[in-house]
């Protein structure tokens, strides 16, 4: 069975804007924080990047980020990679020959399609739980619209995703 060893992604130039309708605490949170949280929990990707695979194992691959577009597929050998073709499958992977390892480059494109809705509201329920500080163990109001750099308790930024209610939005979106 082929497993991702490795994956490096690019920054994006930019995000997606923000939905509409946001309090004002909740705007000036930098919408990239809120993008780069969301990201770090699903498999899905709003901007352009460039991405690198390391994969070994024999049989069926498919890359872990979608929308994925390769562009590269290199295998291991004689102490240097070299270009090798794969074949697609039906599941809409590559069919990996060998035991590799393979190098595996692309882009994760979502650009030009419009953010899912359950993506935007989720941004919204986690922009507006951190906005709104109050009652919160380990978040402070002095800390708005920095409450990812000020003081806070790393458990409560932590479980932001979930107590927000972002992350059951989220869940069709999930790494697999």
């Amino acid at each position: 069975m082929a497993v991702t060893l490795k994956q490096t992604e690019s920054a994006p130039d930019a995000y997606p804007d923000a939905p509409e309708g946001l309090s004002t605490d909740a705007a000036a949170i930098d919408p990239a924080l809120i993008w780069q949280r969301i990201e770090s929990y699903v498999a899905w990707r709003g901007a352009s990047r460039d991405v690198e695979w390391i994969v070994e194992g024999e049989g069926q691959w498919s890359p872990p980020l979608k929308p994925a577009i390769v562009t590269t597929t290199e295998g291991w050998s004689d102490d240097a990679w070299q270009a090798v073709e794969l074949r697609p499958t039906a599941l809409g992977g590559y069919c990996l020959p060998g035991c590799g390892p393979y190098r595996i480059a692309g882009t994760v494109d979502d650009d030009d399609a419009e953010v899912p809705a359950l993506i935007m509201e989720a941004f919204r329920r986690l922009a507006e739980y951190l906005a709104d500080v109050t009652d919160k163990p380990g978040l402070r109001s002095e800390n708005v619209p920095n409450v990812w750099q000020g003081e806070y308790d790393n458990r409560a930024r932590a479980r932001a995703l979930q107590d927000s209610g972002a992350a059951d939005l989220l869940r069709t979106f999930r790494r697999a």
